[in-house]
């Protein structure tokens, strides 16, 4: 699978930016700067890794940038930006 560059969301209160870039090694590599990290960290990275598994992705360094994001948000934005960085359009039938 060709991964370009891409990502969805904002750095607005309640939002998350996830920016998918190609992998340098095999497996997902997620990065995470957030306010909540130390409460939350491990719940927003498994809900990213979950859903870009869900949609193919498996080799990719993504970066999230969390302003408080509910999980369903995470789910949102890291669907949009795999969507953006394989082409792959996973809402057609």
């Amino acid at each position: 699978m060709e991964l370009k560059t891409a990502h969805a969301g904002t750095l607005e209160s309640g939002d998350i930016l996830i920016q998918i870039f190609p992998a340098e090694k095999p497996g997902l590599e997620i990065a995470l700067d957030s306010t909540v990290a130390y409460q939350f960290g491990d719940q927003i990275k498994k809900v990213i890794a979950e859903t870009a598994k869900e949609l193919g992705l498996e080799n990719a360094r993504i970066s999230a940038t969390d302003k408080g994001a509910l999980d369903c948000t995470v789910r949102a934005r890291t669907t949009a930006a795999v969507v953006r960085a394989t082409g792959k359009d996973v809402w057609a039938d």
